[in-house]
């Protein structure tokens, strides 16, 4: 499938809008900026159409009970004057015209028959008027209507015989509202003004704000992208904020956690680079020495032999650790789970390393609560718990102990590692099991560790959904606590 230059073009530009798109509308100035501006849209809006509606209302509530009142003092005239049987009376006339003229209205008078015997716009006279505010005032009961649509309120009273409660007829009063829809346009007309004014300085003010809210976080940004180029000695102290405050100390909090383990690291190589060489070198030299002698003893060929053997182990066991560490840290590793006796297993791996612990005479105690029986990786398990008891082992004092224990409850099994030994730095604990990390570097190079133990019994934990911690004191010793689940589930 081929593409033509021109839909190349068609596809540029719509990744060009995507992307512009993208960088407006994710761009965090600018959704302060338009949160900013809702904020004080919304509340303004809400307020100018309030007002206004309060004020249709008020207006509409008083002008119904003025005409009301009008109503009732003219329906008091027409009974007096006997408007409904003879509506050639001046006074009621002149009266029914001004009020008509002063609300811009119209009014008709209704008999008990329901006949308009009196029409100011002289339209409806003699006609009948079943409309259902009359026919409800001719029951007693007064009714106002306010019609929003055509702008007009329509009102009824009704006319009652004097002295009793027997409703003669009915007078229905029509007044237009168009002063009022006129002062609504007058007040929606200022109130945008204002509310126009208000966004333009809430604009301003917001354009402002929200640069001062976003220059920390570009300059936590810079110091970020200078990590890429290499790390600086400044520590970044961003304060405007409570939140650039929190994200500074985690910024330098992570930035200090990667020199550590970046100066680890290279501590490691040149560490497994010189333990390397080391046996390589001693091989070499002994190897050499044979060969420069003639008419060598068998004595001397055995004695150096079992040196160079010693080398071999020990170049051995350095590359163990590596390939150890590898295999746990890939990813998609294989996990060979089966239902295990950790009871039985515990004792083997302690009767393995017994003649360590005899070497150094070191007593070795083992304690069971119960039989506990768990789904585990038995190699990867044997492998973190070997490391735990011969760390203890390794860094404990002569005539020192070491006690192994292993308890469950009804979804965990934990194996506890104590010893006597050298213990461990607080300002160190948080970082011995760092890959490549050792507490005494020295101490530890004549031991023989490469400081990858820990690292390699954390991730044969991690890998069974577990967890290890370390309390320690230094020179009191340091407990090891592993939990790992009964029932093995995979990610």
């Amino acid at each position: 499938m081929y593409i033509q230059s021109g839909e190349w073009v068609i596809i540029s530009r719509v990744k060009r809008q995507f992307t512009f798109r993208d960088k407006i509308f994710k761009n965090m100035r600018f959704r302060f900026i338009l949160s900013a501006m809702l904020a004080g849209l919304l509340p303004c809006l809400a307020a100018l159409f309030g007002i206004v509606k309060f004020y249709e209302s008020r207006a509409v509530e008083l002008r119904t009970a003025e005409i009301q009142n009008q109503c009732t003092i003219l329906c008091n005239q027409l009974n007096n004057y006997g408007y409904l049987s003879d509506t050639s009376s001046e006074v009621i006339n002149s009266s029914l015209t001004q009020l008509t003229n002063i609300y811009n209205g119209r009014v008709m008078v209704i008999d008990k028959d329901l006949r308009v015997v009196k029409d100011t716009y002289s339209l409806d006279e003699g006609k009948t008027d079943v409309s259902e505010n009359v026919v409800r005032c001719m029951k007693g009961e007064r009714t106002n209507f306010y019609d929003r649509t055509n702008h007009y309120i329509e009102v009824t009273s009704p006319i009652v015989e004097s002295g009793g409660e027997k409703v003669l007829g009915v007078m229905l009063a029509s007044v237009s509202t168009d002063n009022i829809e006129t002062t609504k346009q007058v007040l929606y007309t200022h109130g945008g003004v204002i509310v126009g004014i208000a966004m333009i300085l809430l604009a301003m003010l917001s354009v402002f704000l929200a640069d001062r809210m976003v220059r920390p976080i570009h300059k936590i940004t810079g110091a970020i992208e200078n990590v890429t180029e290499g790390y600086s000695d400044d520590v970044l102290h961003v304060d405007t904020f409570t939140e650039t405050r929190q994200l500074s100390e985690a910024f330098n909090k992570m930035l200090g956690r990667l020199k550590i383990l970046d100066e680890s690291r290279e501590e490691f190589v040149s560490n497994v680079s010189h333990e390397l060489k080391t046996p390589m070198t001693s091989m070499k030299v002994l190897a050499d020495s044979l060969l420069e002698q003639d008419n060598v003893p068998v004595e001397m060929y055995q004695e150096f032999m079992q040196d160079i053997a010693k080398e071999i182990d020990r170049e051995n066991q350095i590359i163990t650790d590596l390939l150890s560490l590898v295999k746990m840290d890939r990813s998609g590793q294989t996990m060979n789970i089966r239902t295990m006796n950790i009871n039985d297993l515990l004792e083997q791996i302690l009767k393995r390393l017994k003649p360590i612990a005899e070497k150094k005479n070191v007593e070795m105690v083992m304690e069971t609560f119960r039989p506990v029986n768990a789904e585990i990786d038995e190699t990867k398990f044997t492998l973190a718990v070997s490391n735990l008891v011969e760390n203890a082992i390794k860094y404990n004092h002569e005539n020192g102990w070491v006690h192994v224990s292993l308890n469950a409850d009804h979804k965990y099994f934990y194996v506890k590692v104590e010893d006597s030994g050298i213990g461990i730095p607080e300002q160190d604990q948080a970082n011995i099991f760092e890959r490549f990390y050792r507490v005494d570097k020295s101490h530890s190079r004549e031991i023989g560790g490469t400081g990858l133990g820990l690292a390699i019994a954390r991730n044969a934990v991690l890998v069974h959904r577990g967890s290890i911690k370390v309390y320690s004191n230094e020179g009191e010793g340091t407990t090891f606590t592993v939990r790992i689940p009964l029932i093995y589930v995979a990610a």
